[in-house]
């Protein structure tokens, strides 16, 4: 009931000026996000991106569902991962398309009074009861895809951090060191496990300096996973010295029964590097 091409055609024939209205009357004071750039280019990407969705949304009037929410998709994900707008809070955005129905409301409006006589009341209501249930739907579907751009984002991040955090450094064909800094959580030494291995591996490593001087604190269970990196580390060939452990890492160690038996350990990573090359001298 509510498809009309008479009102497809008019919504069209505003579109350009619903956009300029729409960024003239946008509040710019925001704290962040693509509403608030003083970018000339910015700018006239968010016109176009506003334009375009007047453009898809319109053809609600003249489409059917399947191919109006088909044609609309392309616009949700590119826009929910669109750098400018996922830097952009949620309630901005959905500020900017409750203030674009209201845009529709009133353009519905005009339509109806220029055409009082042509339509009945049911069907001007119909007009606006599919302009609210089709804004409420495309809401929560940008938001959720909004949510598991950011999702994704942010977990590529805190791998590439946790990577940074872990780094397997080579210091030649087959020595590398494994500076430590910083608190190691269970997390962080869940990942060094993972990530020490598989880098060892892939360089070639068969001798690996693992440098705790610049960790402070260690759990017991952190500690547990050290030893159990050094024990997999040597299941794969490749052994570990251990410098700069702390006495308090030590005491730890010593508490859950672990071993340093098949260890080598070193007070500072300067002579363990030294001792390195002196045994390799002597080879």
């Amino acid at each position: 009931m509510h498809r009309n091409n008479d009102l497809y055609q008019f919504l069209m024939s505003k579109s350009w000026e619903l956009t300029e209205d729409w960024y003239e009357q946008l509040d710019k004071n925001d704290p962040k996000g693509v509403y608030s750039s003083k970018d000339p280019i910015v700018i006239q990407t968010v016109k176009q991106q506003n334009h375009e969705f007047h453009e898809r949304f319109f053809k609600v009037f003249n489409q059917d569902e399947t191919t109006f929410f088909k044609g609309l998709e392309e616009w949700i994900f590119k826009i929910a991962q669109d750098e400018e707008h996922s830097g952009t809070p949620l309630q901005f955005i959905h500020r900017e398309f409750f203030r674009t129905q209201d845009q529709y409301i009133d353009l519905i409006n005009e339509f109806a009074n220029l055409h009082k006589v042509e339509y009945s009341n049911s069907e001007v209501a119909s007009w606006y009861q599919i302009v609210m249930k089709t804004f409420g739907k495309i809401i929560i579907w940008f938001t959720e895809e909004h949510t598991t751009y950011s999702q994704r984002k942010l977990q590529a991040q805190q791998e590439l951090i946790m990577e940074l955090s872990s780094p397997v450094i080579g210091l030649n064909s087959n020595v590398a060191l494994l500076p430590l800094v910083g608190d190691v959580d269970t997390s962080r030494a869940k990942f060094m496990l993972e990530n020490t291995l598989e880098q060892c591996s892939r360089l070639g490593v068969n001798q690996l300096f693992l440098d705790l001087s610049g960790v402070v604190m260690i759990d017991t269970m952190v500690a547990q996973q050290i030893f159990q990196l050094i024990e997999a580390l040597s299941l794969i060939g490749v052994k570990t010295t251990l410098s700069g452990l702390r006495p308090e890492i030590a005491q730890t160690a010593v508490q859950l029964g672990l071993s340093f038996d098949k260890i080598s350990i070193k007070s500072t990573l300067s002579s363990a590097i030294s001792s390195s090359n002196f045994l390799m001298q002597k080879a």
